[in-house]
């Protein structure tokens, strides 16, 4: 398959680009983005919330009242759950919510991702571009160019570029990463995906193996 090559005007350079069908045109698995989404979302948990149990928590360890005889509930100590300040019953504890997903399940979910971009035709191929200095104004001009001044993008950039970064962090609904750190949930997360005219290949060599 082969789509245009358009400039940061949004114009036809002439050139195109082939794309790879067994990364861009294959039979998306809904399962498989699933499971990535899913870890990728758990990775992003602390796992540090807490709360205090009976044993945990101030309090005296008298008893409040005599056994028998009050013509209420027997009751032994203030830190029990059914009182006010007492301890809570099975609450949070710490914990890691990591899981492991197979390295073939989570390529399979990167190009079942880009497959759906390219259906939806949602995927722009752009020519290689860099930035003299990070300027917000910059990357508005080129979203503008684009004609994706109100969507949700991510441009995929072959390598490190600071300049193209740091113009775009201060757009809200728009993020730029390198080839290296594109992810299912980053892919589906964006109206459009932009991709640099030399990521292509290095996306097809990274989702190959």
């Amino acid at each position: 398959m082969e789509l245009a090559v358009i400039n940061h005007k949004g114009q036809d350079t002439g050139r195109k680009v082939t794309l790879s069908d067994e990364i861009f045109a294959i039979e998306p698995n809904d399962n498989a983005i699933y499971l990535d989404v899913k870890q990728y979302l758990a990775n992003q948990r602390q796992g540090t919330h807490k709360s205090k149990e009976r044993n945990e928590v101030a309090g005296s360890t008298k008893k409040i009242k005599k056994q028998k005889g009050t013509g209420g509930a027997r009751a032994g100590s203030l830190k029990a759950p059914n009182f006010r300040g007492g301890g809570r019953v099975f609450g949070p504890r710490p914990r890691d919510y990591s899981f492991k997903l197979n390295k073939k399940v989570k390529q399979l979910a990167r190009k079942s991702a880009l497959s759906y971009k390219v259906i939806e035709n949602s995927l722009v191929v752009l020519e290689d571009l860099s930035f003299e200095a990070p300027k917000t104004k910059n990357y508005i001009a080129l979203l503008s160019g684009l004609s994706l001044s109100d969507k949700k993008t991510l441009l995929v950039l072959p390598e490190e570029n600071k300049n193209v970064f740091l113009s775009s962090r201060n757009l809200p609904k728009a993020k730029v990463v390198t080839v290296n750190d594109v992810n299912t949930y980053q892919l589906l997360n964006a109206d459009h995906l932009v991709l640099c005219e030399g990521s292509v290949s290095k996306l097809e060599t990274i989702l190959s193996k």
